[in-house]
């Protein structure tokens, strides 16, 4: 009998047991996704009946709409500091309980005013999340496999969004919007009970001194010592390198160069305009010819499906195809279809069209919703977490992920104002300008980092090589 038998029957017992705890890992922190979907999707279908109840004006929909961002935005500041002083896991906890207070308090508002104060909360608990899982998760995969995992999170976004306009969908028949709103704090429970079980990052538990913590966590997800002691030596070199300071101005130009990257990635992926048709929906449709508020429930529905399954794409791309390649796919098919949402909104606005074209709007809608779904929309906040360095990694993804709610919040509480001011057909060519543009700005900047440890990565930024190269 071959003696080496038990060892190899131990070793494949270890790895099965390290894949066990990685899938649990990624659908825990997942679940973050799930909220940040809910959130997005669920505005969508409940402004309409919010906004005839309190006979609401374009500017105060857009408020109802934005101060989630807003929230989102200073949630994701907060969370920088939470994670680095606490942790990843405990600020998940926290973004989970508050999700819950906003969800549940939005539904009880009885004003415009009281429901904004809610959303800011929801936005809190949201930015919270949206910075704190693709960072969590990006640090617990494998460099292999980084890109799916980071995708998988995206993904759960987008099965947020669809469970919402469902939900939203089945309570429109009796126009009950604070259902609408409150029903999504039962999956922030189930978040909150399931990230009790996570471990911390051991990229973290490293950083603040906790070495044998974070080498029993490597172990648990590699099922191998020998494994989880070179990933440990690698990643005690990366927290020797001097970066002089966790701030923008304290760092050094190359921590800087990654900042302003992860900065421009967000600002990017909001820029393209897939948010106006996830917040507006119903009022792109109608714009488009479909008066009906069950064709606009369906139509929204549809969307969010699209998104969906587009994503899967993203997930089976990203590590085999890489990062920059979907990105100007992804971008080319959004500039062209809304360029073609341009024409055809022309068209209506004339009076010239016929339900042909107010079919084909819908259409070139759900392929740039195609577009995001399989590229900007998980890539980037899968290179926003690979592209920081160690040191100043809770600072750098909370630039990105602040200016992603930045820019969120403002392209919500201007697509109104811009079909009042512009009109319909060029605020769509407007975006499809800047889709076109975003093409060359990834040519230019963007790197592939597929197969590439985040260590290495760092050690081209900090070697000061150009920031499409740092991934080589």
């Amino acid at each position: 009998m071959d003696a080496s038998l038990p060892k190899n029957m131990a070793d494949k017992a270890a790895e099965r047991a390290a894949a066990h705890v990685r899938m649990f890992i990624y659908f825990a922190a997942g679940m973050a996704g799930l909220l940040f979907g809910l959130d997005q999707g669920v505005i969508s279908g409940a402004l309409p009946f919010i906004s005839q109840e309190w006979n609401l004006s374009s500017a105060a929909q857009e408020w109802v709409v934005s101060s989630m961002m807003v929230g989102a935005a200073t949630g994701a500041i907060v969370a920088s500091v939470m994670a680095k002083k606490i942790g990843r896991k405990k600020s998940l906890m926290i973004g989970a309980t508050l999700f819950i207070i906003g969800s549940l308090g939005s539904g009880f508002a009885v004003s415009a005013d009281m429901l904004i104060g809610f959303r800011l909360i929801l936005g809190l608990s949201v930015g919270i999340a949206s910075y704190t899982a693709p960072l969590y998760l990006a640090e617990m995969s494998d460099k292999n496999a980084r890109g799916r995992v980071i995708s998988g999170y995206q993904l759960m976004v987008t099965v947020g969004i669809l469970a919402a306009f469902l939900s939203d969908t089945a309570f429109s028949y009796s126009g009950n919007w604070r259902m609408m709103l409150m029903v999504i704090a039962l999956p922030a429970v189930l978040l909150l009970l399931t990230v009790i079980r996570l471990p911390d990052s051991p990229r973290w538990l490293a950083a603040v001194g906790r070495i044998e913590e974070a080498s029993g966590v490597l172990e648990a997800l590699h099922g191998s010592v020998e494994i989880a002691r070179e990933e440990m030596k690698d990643i005690k070199d990366a927290l020797k390198i001097k970066q002089d300071g966790w701030g923008l101005f304290k760092a050094n130009k190359n921590v800087r160069r990654a900042v302003f990257l992860g900065v421009l990635l967000q600002a990017m992926q909001q820029f393209t305009g897939f948010n106006v048709i996830m917040y507006y929906s119903p009022k792109i449709l109608s714009l488009a010819g479909f008066s009906t508020t069950e064709d606009q429930m369906i139509g929204t529905v549809i969307n969010g499906i699209v998104f969906v399954l587009s994503t899967f794409i993203a997930i089976f791309m990203v590590d085999k195809n890489g990062r920059k390649p979907t990105l100007k796919i992804g971008f080319g098919v959004m500039a062209l279809s809304m360029a073609v949402v341009g024409v055809c909104m022309s068209m209506l606005e004339a009076g010239t069209a016929d339900i042909s074209i107010s079919y084909l709007a819908a259409i070139m809608t759900m392929v740039s919703i195609a577009g995001f779904g399989m590229s900007a929309g998980p890539i980037v906040w899968v290179l926003c977490s690979e592209i920081q360095p160690l040191k100043s990694r809770e600072f750098g993804v909370a630039c990105s992920t602040m200016t992603n709610w930045i820019t969120c919040a403002i392209v919500g509480a201007t697509f109104l104002t811009l079909v009042d001011t512009l009109g319909s057909a060029h605020t769509f060519w407007l975006y499809a300008f800047l889709n076109g543009l975003f093409i060359v700005l990834t040519l230019a900047y963007v790197p592939e980092t597929k197969n590439v440890t985040l260590e290495n990565i760092e050690k081209n930024l900090m070697e000061g090589k150009k920031l499409r190269n740092i991934g080589c």
